[in-house]
């Protein structure tokens, strides 16, 4: 290595090689390494790369608190800066880190989930970054009005997401539609205090509005009286707002804006013939949900859908009694990339064959639970649309390898496909080997799937990201063997109750680098030796699931400890870990925020406490026996909450052992 360091002026030295070049293109080169590890190879093999990083670098997505300050004085010319992953991130961190850095140019700032920081360290994010123009809060539960008036001094807020932010009220979106007046795009879902007053005044204020989210509020059609007067709405969702009706449709129908893409799934007051108005008023929607919201299918909705022919994009119409002639009638929407039929009853073979005739420009197919089609609808589907990436199929029992042969053969481009409880088996996957770009693929539940098929798989498939082996039970670790020398790029694997596999079978997954979510629930035969293979070798692990893994102890929690630093989800309900290595892995995982740890009965009283202590600030979430509740100290549950911490508690009896 340090040959080719100084072959090319890697170490700085020199008026040749990399040296020589001008930090604006170095930056240009950087900009063209799209892996992390490769970027940070070039930083440490040259200093000047390192320069042209710093002057250059526009995102920065930091993991810790702990070196936040320093990174923002590294790297002067950020434009994003995402500190979502800092687990232990409050007002007082926050504002130190940002005092004395140059965040001039930073116009994205993602806190999601960052419930320790509340107005004091929003005043001092909008203080220090004063061309902010989008921030993202969702999920910071505890986020109230205070908050939501500290992000009203960003003027030029142009982006604001709110979603689950349960503190805010009319108030506080009252300062901040009078304080960021030139919003585009809002989302207040699941902000259940606000009203259709809070709505009136943001339409009032807000003109240049063009993306609402408005989900699981209780707001009514009053609300969506005042959404119509928004000229230049392009985008509304309105998820389970149970107090809207057809009436308001109506009023929506008849308003002045330029809605393309509407959202009015799980909405129980809805029917066709409110959809029916609200399309007889926008003629070029492009975008329309209306999945587990209608009863029925009317004349008058088929009939106006007819006006969206050239325009309609995607259609979810999940949930619905669905009959040939439907499908027949929505297939005059001949530009549809997007179809939702999920759980659709009265799905056939005629109806998807009369659908894809016309829609030959389908590129995403949710057939999930259509359990009428056979092989003939994979048929139809492969003659007619080539270009299709996405096929859901899940508890579609008739389809067989003969169908999927077909897909396999005519549809080169596909990337996801969901097989979940389709009873497929080898043969299958050697014909689903052909399919090269596949990114996807959902295999649980298909018993008869065996390391035969992951070898097809694993030997053509080199780009899979996902894999799902739920209740695969014929998988053993030679299987793992297979997938881990081909796949290299997958990132995320559920292998729960794929009881045949053991340590030798972790020791092979150990190699995927990228891995970052492993399921291994109800695995008997796997220990701390395996868990530790996949510690050491995949350090980008955020989440793992050892429910049930009953031979798990505390050599696999130490592994955890050491090697996955980045580990963000964990759940060891069931595991033989004691209180000594259950304290030293919350210690230790500065990044880890949501456990879940049921019946751990060989930690005691004193092992819990000691371990939520030594996480109070970072956790977000826990799962714990209601029993813990009555023993564990007042005063650490309530330095948990503090700190923004929401407890799960399970109704079952506590149980130690001896």
């Amino acid at each position: 290595m340090s040959e080719e360091v100084q072959r090319y002026g890697g170490g700085g030295g020199g008026g040749g090689g990399v040296a020589a070049l001008s930090l604006d293109l170095l930056g240009q080169v950087l900009d063209r390494v799209r892996e992390p590890r490769d970027r940070k190879a070039c930083r440490l093999v040259s200093r000047a790369f390192a320069r042209a990083e710093a002057a250059h670098r526009r995102a920065l997505r930091v993991l810790r608190r702990e070196p936040l300050a320093r990174l923002l004085r590294a790297f002067p010319a950020l434009e994003r800066l995402d500190l979502s992953a800092c687990a232990s991130l409050d007002d007082a961190s926050l504002a130190a880190a940002l005092s004395g850095a140059d965040l001039a140019g930073v116009r994205r700032v993602c806190l999601a989930r960052a419930s320790g920081v509340g107005w004091r360290g929003l005043d001092a994010l909008v203080a220090a970054c004063p061309r902010l123009e989008a921030v993202d809060l969702s999920h910071c539960v505890g986020a109230g009005d205070r908050e939501a008036a500290a992000l009203a001094a960003a003027t030029g807020l142009r982006e604001l997401s709110l979603e689950k932010c349960l503190g805010v009220t009319d108030m506080g979106l009252a300062k901040v539609v009078v304080g960021c007046s030139r919003l585009e795009k809002l989302s207040l879902k699941w902000c259940r205090e606000i009203s259709d007053i809070g709505i009136d005044l943001l339409s009032k204020k807000c003109h240049e509005l063009r993306s609402l989210d408005i989900s699981y509020l209780k707001v009514g059609n009053e609300s969506l009286r005042s959404i119509s007067s928004l000229e230049k709405l392009e985008e509304l969702a309105m998820v389970c707002c149970s107090c809207i009706d057809d009436d308001g449709l109506e009023l929506l129908g008849k308003g002045s804006n330029s809605l393309q893409s509407v959202d009015a799934s799980r909405c129980d007051h809805v029917t066709s013939k409110g959809l029916a108005s609200l399309i007889d008023g926008h003629n070029f929607l492009q975008k329309l949900n209306a999945a587990d919201s209608l009863h029925e299918m009317r004349q008058s909705f088929l009939s106006n859908l007819a006006k969206l022919k050239d325009t309609l994009t995607v259609l979810r119409l999940d949930g619905l009694e669905v009959s040939s002639s439907v499908l027949l009638a929505i297939g005059g929407c001949t530009n549809l990339v997007e179809i939702g039929l999920s759980k659709c009853n009265g799905v056939t073979d005629e109806g998807i064959s009369s659908l894809v005739t016309r829609c030959s420009h389908l590129r995403v197919i949710d057939l999930t639970c259509c359990n009428l089609l056979t092989n003939n609808a994979l048929d139809s589907i492969a003659d007619n649309c080539k270009m299709v990436e996405c096929l859901r199929l899940e508890s579609c029992s008739s389809i067989s390898e003969k169908g999927l042969e077909q897909i396999a053969t005519s549809c080169p481009n596909l990337k996801e496909i969901d097989l979940t409880d389709c009873g497929v088996n080898d043969a299958a996957l050697q014909h689903l080997a052909k399919c090269s770009e596949l990114l996807v693929l959902k295999l649980g539940l298909c018993s008869s799937i065996s390391d035969k098929g992951l070898a097809f798989i694993s030997s053509s498939c080199g780009k899979l990201i996902e894999l799902d082996l739920y209740r695969c039970n014929s998988i053993t670790d030679d299987g793992l063997a297979a997938l881990a020398n081909g796949c290299k790029k997958i990132k995320m694997l559920n292998l729960c109750y794929c009881n045949k596999i053991t340590d030798s079978g972790l020791g092979h997954l150990g190699s995927l680098e990228e891995l970052t979510n492993l399921e291994l629930r109800c695995l008997a035969r796997i220990t701390g030796i395996g868990i530790s293979s996949v510690a050491i070798g995949c350090k980008n692990l955020i989440e793992i699931d050892l429910k049930r893994c009953y031979s798990v102890d505390d050599a696999g929690l130490w592994a955890l400890a050491r090697y996955a630093l980045n580990l963000r989800q964990l759940t060891i309900s069931y595991c033989q870990v004691t209180g000594l290595g259950l304290c030293h892995l919350l210690s230790s995982l500065r990044c880890l925020q949501d456990v879940k740890m049921v019946h751990l009965s060989w930690v005691s009283i004193e092992g819990f406490e000691m371990a939520l202590r030594a996480a109070c600030g970072r956790l977000k979430k826990l799962k714990m026996l209601s029993g813990l509740k009555s023993v564990l100290s007042p005063e650490l549950l309530q330095m948990l909450q503090a700190c923004g911490c929401r407890i799960r508690w399970v109704n079952k009896p506590l149980v130690y052992k001896d």
